[in-house]
């Protein structure tokens, strides 16, 4: 896994090397047909872009992400590589599962993650760029996600960017009510007192697509559930109409954009442009009234120049990455817990696979050693009854499966330990085999090959 996230750069390089949905096949296909890598998928979020692969070189494949990235983001590949990070094997295993349970989120617990994972890897298997080795760690990570917010209350708890943003708006409209900007600590508490900082705004959304949706429907809960004062403007009029219908407001084109936001209280933008969609100059003076502006997009929709202006309050994915949710410790502990035991799983299981490579050609060994004597007999003996022929291949037969069967249930067991690897080079060495011959099973990758 080859990566860099809110952790690891600012927003504007995160920018750069984000890969729009309309580039993610060509992207795919480029790094497929690199000699190192057999299988690869990519994940590109608004604060995170990671490639996940799997290698048959490991120092080559890095090259060739870590060169294809700078490429897209126009960065030298120092620069960039001074915000890359980069997990291996049991590592890149670990660190995908602990995404798809929201562990590494810029606010802890929230769920969007897992459908964004889930699109990569529907995006990878269609691309026929996902294999054996990236169809398990991605069902194995969905499936971590499902269980963390299922069984723990992190889901509950963690608030998801959108919940974080509308926080801020809170705060400002908070603190030009009474001037303490305070930040309730009950989470029912605190949704009281939003709802009523909120209630009676007008807000325009940019953008009705998921991020859009989850603002609206965000806002809807906060008011308590009634329609809300929304203008919503997106790309696609069908879908801005079906959004504003269901948040009870009223859908526009882009060319009212500036009168809707001179109206507006707190307009929030998440569109998948590439480019500014809200400049400087759309934002009118204001006359004291506040204005609170939500720039939930990557790349950037609203020019940060807005932040200069009277009454304007500029909130971006950069101002966000350093806020928390209300995550206990306790819920984050239990979502480790969780992750833990599925990567002890999931490792255990490849393991297990790694040998079977090794154990079927032991076996084909086997059978062409009986096969030759068998043979050798019907040369010397070619009077032998039929049916006594058939006995004594029998016999044989199942004579080198039980002397088999011990040391290949074995080896399968021993391999989960963590000296599993050696066992099945042992029986490669004492019975001369070639785990990759013809005949063998050669689609298993042991985990950690760097060969």
């Amino acid at each position: 896994m080859v990566g860099l996230s809110h952790h690891s750069a600012p927003v504007p390089v995160l920018e750069r090397v984000s890969i729009s949905p309309e580039n993610m096949g060509k992207v795919l296909d480029e790094l497929h047909r690199s000699d190192s890598i057999s299988e690869v998928m990519a994940l590109s979020t608004c604060n995170r872009i990671e490639v996940y692969a799997d290698v048959a070189r490991f120092h080559p494949a890095v090259a060739d992400v870590t060169m294809l990235l700078a490429r897209l983001s126009g960065m030298g590949v120092t620069e960039l590589g001074d915000h890359l990070y980069v997990h291996f094997a049991e590592a890149a295993a670990e660190h995908a599962l602990r995404v798809s349970a929201g562990l590494d989120s810029m606010v802890v617990g929230e769920s969007q993650i897992l459908g964004q994972l889930r699109s990569a890897y529907a995006v990878g298997t269609e691309a026929g760029t996902v294999g054996r080795v990236l169809h398990e760690v991605s069902q194995t990570a969905l499936r971590v996600g499902k269980r963390v917010h299922a069984e723990t209350g992190i889901d509950r708890a963690g608030a998801s960017v959108v919940s974080v943003a509308l926080e801020h708006a809170v705060q400002i409209f908070e603190a030009g009510a009474d001037g303490s900007g305070c930040v309730f600590p009950g989470a029912d508490e605190h949704a009281v007192h939003a709802g009523h900082a909120l209630a009676g705004k007008r807000f325009v959304i940019v953008g009705a697509g998921s991020m859009g949706a989850l603002a609206g429907a965000t806002l809807q809960r906060l008011v308590g559930g009634g329609d809300i004062d929304a203008v919503v403007i997106n790309r696609s009029a069908a879908r801005a109409q079906r959004l504003a219908g269901i948040l009870g407001g009223r859908a526009v084109g882009l060319d009212e954009l500036s009168d809707e936001i001179a109206a507006a209280d707190v307009l929030i933008s998440s569109t998948g442009a590439t480019g500014l969609v809200v400049s400087a100059d759309a934002v009118q003076p204001r006359d004291g009234r506040p204005l609170v502006v939500l720039d939930l997009a990557l790349p950037r929709d609203v020019d940060p120049a807005v932040s200069l202006l009277p009454d304007v309050h500029y909130v971006d994915l950069e101002v966000l990455r350093n806020s928390g949710a209300m995550v206990s410790d306790d819920e984050v502990s239990a979502a480790n817990t969780i992750v833990a035991g599925e990567l002890r799983s999931y490792l255990a299981h490849e393991q297990a696979l790694s040998v079977a490579p090794t154990v079927t050609a032991l076996r084909a060994r086997a059978a062409e050693v009986v096969d030759a004597e068998l043979l050798r007999l019907n040369g010397r003996l070619p009077g032998l009854d039929p049916d006594i022929r058939a006995e004594v291949a029998s016999s044989v037969r199942r004579a080198v499966d039980k002397v088999l069967h011990t040391p290949t249930v074995r080896v399968k067991e021993l391999a989960t330990t963590p000296e599993g690897n050696a066992y099945a080079a042992a029986l490669r060495e004492l019975f001369d085999l070639d785990p990759a011959a013809p005949g063998s099973v050669t689609g298993v990758r042991q985990i950690g090959d760097d060969t």
